[in-house]
């Protein structure tokens, strides 16, 4: 599932192998694809449980298009989520162009860090209720 965010896109899957296959790419900014299906990937571990970087080109700058990735199946419970979406928007956050302040900066990644799980959450809800039904 893929998100347009104002600065970034927002990736989300429940097998983290799946990153590769969306961007095009066996292999990104030292991540590859067979290593990652070699990885045991589940709840208490995987080989990408988030990430946020620059999408695949020849060479890159301050302000490219960047990519904000969830591995849905390390969201286990609020405060694992949170702590992990917030750590990946805190990478985006520092990689902005912009002259935020300190508390600018921390606003907004609490902010993008309340709506990105609420979306998760709304997410996997609807995934619990359809193995419900």
């Amino acid at each position: 599932m893929t998100y347009t965010r104002s600065n970034y896109t927002l990736i989300l899957t429940w097998n983290p192998c799946e990153i590769f296959e969306i961007l095009g790419v066996d292999e990104l900014h030292g991540l590859n694809v067979h290593e990652c299906k070699l990885h045991v990937n589940n709840k208490n571990q995987a080989y990408i449980a988030g990430w946020c970087n620059y999408y695949p080109k020849e060479s890159y700058k301050q302000g490219d298009e960047m990519f904000l990735y969830i591995n849905l199946s390390r969201c286990t419970d609020d405060v694992n989520t949170t702590a992990l979406v917030f750590h990946e928007v805190l990478h985006r956050a520092f990689e902005m162009d912009n002259n935020m302040d300190e508390e600018e900066f921390i606003t907004w990644c609490e902010n993008e860090t309340k709506e990105l799980v609420t979306i998760i959450k709304s997410i996997i809800s609807l995934v619990a209720l359809d193995k419900l039904i």
